[in-house]
């Protein structure tokens, strides 16, 4: 990132600290009428939008599935005597390797996947240890960008706004005026975003066919396109709601929502994930000069 760019989102506005009032208990308003106050609470900019400058996370399992699902032993499973049971290239990962049960995010529950789609998203859950891009570190997208186990931060300014993700040290340069069609896909896509209201709206199209929406297998087309909306909803929770629309893959359009939070530890800084090199043993590892005698020792030693 330049120091040039850095230049035009700083000075980051500060959070404004909330005093709540000394009302006796008896004597406040119904909630009703308290409710409509809130949105004047929420930090902003000296141009008056809401301020989102900060580091934040999604807490849910939506990496794991958008849609509501069952714990179960690990994402790869293999046919066993009774019941399915991990893989053997995870199995030795015990409860680490195993998955949680998932909420659904999905309005309805349900992604309306066309019956011929849904075949694909099936055969790519039982292809998850070779096929989802999360594994090797590539770029995971958006939505799913958000939704990771880690955190994010955004940058914000009247003239810009930016967004720094920890995993794979993934960007978006989201531009505030649009810049056309895209021209060219792309992993994190292209970005436009504007004001509706107090809502920040972004509009990502281009976006490469290769990314997933989770590691169950959810995933588009080349011609998906997301309508976010981040709604700040107090100093320290955002609500997020995106919206996929994609007439070869899906039915009709469908959206996700979920809350996300404001990391509070002090001195807390965006941690760096950069995957690439953590992956280097899996995606060349048998290029390696002595992998075979690692592999096979006792022919080695003859």
């Amino acid at each position: 990132m330049s120091h040039q760019f850095l230049h035009r989102l700083l000075p980051v506005a500060a959070l404004a600290l909330v005093c709540a009032g000394c009302t006796p208990a008896d004597s406040q308003p119904p909630a009703t009428a308290v409710a409509p106050s809130l949105a004047s609470d929420i930090p902003r900019t000296p141009s008056g939008k809401p301020d989102f400058n900060g580091i934040w996370q999604v807490l849910s399992t939506a990496n794991n599935n958008l849609e509501a699902a069952p714990a179960r032993a690990a994402h790869a499973l293999v046919p066993g005597d009774f019941v399915p049971v991990p893989a053997p290239e995870v199995v030795a990962m015990g409860a680490v390797g195993a998955v949680p049960a998932s909420f659904s995010v999905v309005d309805g529950g349900v992604i309306p996947y066309k019956p011929e789609a849904l075949a694909r998203r099936d055969e790519n859950q039982a292809n998850w240890l070779t096929s989802d891009p999360e594994i090797k570190c590539f770029m995971p997208g958006v939505p799913r960008a958000t939704y990771m186990p880690h955190p994010f931060q955004i940058f914000q300014s009247d003239e810009a706004m930016f967004i720094a993700y920890s995993f794979a040290g993934a960007v978006r340069n989201i531009y505030l005026e649009d810049p056309g069609p895209p021209p060219l896909d792309a992993w994190m896509g292209q970005s436009h975003g504007y004001w509706d209201g107090d809502t920040f709206v972004v509009e990502v199209t281009g976006l490469d066919d290769r990314t997933w929406f989770d590691r169950a297998g959810n995933y588009h087309s080349y011609k998906l396109k997301v309508t976010e909306r981040y709604t700040l909803e107090s100093v320290n929770v955002i609500q997020y709601e995106a919206t996929m629309e994609d007439p070869d893959v899906f039915e009709r359009p469908w959206t996700i929502r979920m809350p996300i939070y404001r990391r509070l530890e002090a001195g807390f800084e965006l941690p760096q994930f950069k995957c690439v090199e953590f992956v280097e043993e899996l995606m060349y590892g048998k290029y390696r000069k002595g992998r075979e005698a690692e592999l096979f020792p006792q022919d080695s030693n003859g």
